[in-house]
C-alpha cells in the first residue's frame, strides 16, 4: 500500500484522544481474554474512538472577509436568532448557522476568521439532542467571540448534545488566531452555532455537509445573494 493511500485511511489524531484511545485498547485486551467475539467488538470501538479523534490537514481559504466552517458536519439551520448573551453580540436577533456533529465527524473546531478572541463564556446547561432548536438555549455550551482586524466580531457557540459530555476550549481572551486554527474540541457528539454581522448572506443552506476549515459559510466583502438548496 503506498504512502498516499495509508494517509487516506490513516489521520492524525488529536492529543485529546489518546487517552480514551488508551482506555479502550486496555479494555480490548482484557475483553480478548473473556471471548473473541467481545474482543472484536472492543476492537471495533477502539478504531472507532481513534477516528472520532482524528485531526486531518485542512486547507484554508485566506481571501480576506471570508467567514469558514468552524466544524464539521451537516448545516441544521440557517436563520435569524438572539445569541446567546455570553458572546456579547447584543440582543437583536443575527444571522445563524448550526452545524450537527455526529459521533462519526471528525471533532475538533476551527477558526472560523483570523482576529483576537474578545470574549469567552461557559455555561452549564442539559444534554438534549443538539439537532434540535432548543439545545442552543437549553444545553451546556462555551461561547467564544472573535473580533477581526476591521472591528467585526464573529461569534461561535460549541454546544453540547445527547452523548457530549465535555467541551473543550484551546484559547483564551486576548489570544491571536488565524483563521482555520483550531480552537476547541466536543467529545462524542455535538453542534456548533455560527452568528454573523447583520445583514451577512449566507453561502450555505440546511442539509449541505461542511468540512471545518475549508467550507465557505459567509463572505463579508461580498454581494451574493444567500443560497438555497434544491432537492434531486
Amino acid at each position: 500500500m503506498s504512502v498516499s493511500m495509508l494517509s487516506t485511511f490513516l489521520k492524525p489524531m488529536h492529543p485529546e484522544g489518546w487517552r480514551f484511545v488508551g482506555i479502550f485498547a486496555a479494555v480490548t485486551l482484557v475483553a480478548f481474554f473473556i471471548s473473541d467475539p467481545l474482543g472484536w467488538l472492543c476492537l471495533g470501538l477502539t478504531v472507532w474512538c481513534y477516528y472520532f479523534f482524528r485531526d486531518p490537514v485542512r486547507v484554508t481559504p485566506q481571501r480576506k472577509g471570508l467567514v469558514i466552517a468552524p466544524a464539521d458536519g451537516v448545516v441544521s439551520l440557517v436563520d435569524h436568532a438572539v445569541p446567546p448573551p455570553e458572546l456579547e453580540l447584543g440582543s437583536e436577533p443575527l444571522p445563524r448557522v448550526a452545524i450537527f456533529m455526529n459521533v462519526f465527524n471528525c471533532h475538533v473546531n476551527r477558526a472560523p476568521v483570523p482576529g483576537r478572541v474578545v470574549k469567552i463564556g461557559y455555561r452549564k446547561g442539559k444534554f438534549f439532542n443538539a439537532s434540535l432548536d432548543k439545545a442552543s438555549v437549553d444545553n451546556e455550551r462555551n461561547c467564544v467571540t472573535i473580533e477581526m482586524e476591521d472591528g467585526t466580531r464573529i461569534g461561535t457557540v460549541q454546544i453540547a448534545g445527547l452523548v457530549a459530555r465535555r467541551i473543550v476550549c484551546f484559547v483564551n481572551e486576548g489570544r491571536i488566531v488565524s483563521c482555520g486554527e483550531r480552537f476547541g474540541l466536543i467529545r462524542f457528539g455535538s453542534r456548533l452555532d455560527v452568528y454573523l454581522p447583520a445583514e451577512t448572506q449566507t453561502l450555505v443552506c440546511p442539509g449541505q455537509t461542511m468540512v471545518a476549515g475549508e467550507t465557505v459559510l459567509a463572505d463579508l466583502t461580498g454581494e451574493e445573494r444567500a443560497r438555497a438548496g434544491f432537492g434531486h
